[in-house]
């Protein structure tokens, strides 16, 4: 199978962290399957689409056991004329 991307043939079956947007939140959850080793490009099979949407379904539900992982931060605005520093 060739990379639809990057035309590369190092596409490889690896377990990743499949992130899941829901509202202000995000959902990891683990997923096996075919990745580009050159680019990143997932590959999703009908089934594990159906995976993820009835996790996006019970998310929103409030049906999911899930447990806090960390904290996002944003960095909040600056005012870019002033400084090229944070």
């Amino acid at each position: 199978m060739k990379c639809v991307i990057c035309n590369g043939n190092d596409i490889k079956v690896k377990t990743v962290d499949e992130q899941i947007a829901l509202g202000d939140d995000i959902i990891l959850t683990r997923l096996t399957l075919p990745v580009c080793s050159q680019c990143g490009e997932r590959y999703y099979d009908r089934k594990t689409i159906q995976l993820i949407e009835q996790i996006r379904v019970k998310g929103k539900q409030k049906l999911l056991d899930v447990e806090d992982v960390g904290k996002i931060l944003r960095v909040r605005e600056h005012n870019p004329s002033a400084s090229h520093t944070l």
